[in-house]
């Protein structure tokens, strides 16, 4: 589906798009690679609109190019929210780097923010999802769709591949990587740290849901838990094996609502 644009003040053209009514607005902010078909599902229960964005770099969302960091992607998602009204944010992975170095440079941005799978905070990503990445932008440079489904088949648990629904989220995820690409630019991301001093998170207002996984190498749960402390009104969920969005997608669904339509 294709969505609006939006320019930013730094000459990038942001794609969204909005689902539900009324107040209040969320803004869900994606993963590295990933895009907003991956983040939808996350707001289903949501109440109020849901405002789903392309990161620069992904979808159909561009910028201009250079060494991108945590603190364009902050810019990114600030930016959308700014224009769509929203007061509350989810970000996964990546996403929910971003969101930490949009509200530790403006802590009181927010009134409710949801941390989902935290791949970085103050320190670089692992090798393992730098080399994995590196893969991924090969492949979809090369407009090599074995090479990419060979990488995407990772984010699905070993008991799950074989599924329909496993299939058809492995073909969607090819397709549009083949159609939207990746811009090169994105290599630079997976060196940055989403936020240089932990202390500037001691400030933020929103309260905060940080949700990780044991058991997943590019999420370590020990960055879920490090951002938890490090925000003054978090509450953690730590679920025990990872692949949760194929293992736990009820549970998850539910716990994200839960959490942001709950009164302040």
């Amino acid at each position: 589906m294709a969505g609006s644009r939006l320019a930013s003040p730094d000459g990038s053209e942001l794609e969204y798009i909005v689902t539900g009514s009324g107040e209040p607005v969320t803004v869900f902010a994606h993963g590295l690679g990933g895009g907003i078909s991956e983040t939808r599902p996350l707001g289903s229960g949501v109440a109020g609109r849901r405002v789903f964005f392309h990161f620069r770099g992904h979808g159909r969302s561009h910028a201009p190019a250079g060494q991108w960091t945590y603190q364009d992607l902050a810019a990114d998602l600030r930016t959308v929210a700014d224009a769509t009204g929203a007061t509350r944010a989810l970000g996964v992975s990546l996403g929910a780097g971003a969101l930490c170095r949009a509200v530790s440079d403006d802590p009181a941005r927010f009134t409710k923010i949801v941390l989902f799978l935290p791949a970085v905070l103050d320190k670089p990503r692992a090798a393992a999802t730098r080399h994995r990445f590196a893969a991924l932008l090969s492949a979809v440079g090369a407009g090599d769709a074995a090479g990419i489904a060979a990488v995407v088949r990772d984010e699905i648990p070993p008991a799950s591949r074989n599924t329909a629904s496993a299939h058809a989220y492995l073909r969607r995820r090819t397709d549009q990587l083949l159609r939207d690409r990746l811009a090169p630019s994105l290599a630079s991301i997976t060196d940055d740290v989403a936020v240089t001093d932990l202390g500037a998170l001691r400030d933020v207002t929103a309260a905060a849901l940080v949700i990780g996984c044991r058991g997943d190498e590019l999420h370590p749960s020990s960055v879920a838990e490090e951002v938890a402390a490090a925000l003054p009104h978090a509450s953690q969920h730590i679920y025990d094996g990872p692949g949760i969005v194929w293992t736990e997608r009820s549970d998850l669904r539910d716990r994200i609502a839960g959490f942001l339509n709950a009164p302040v």
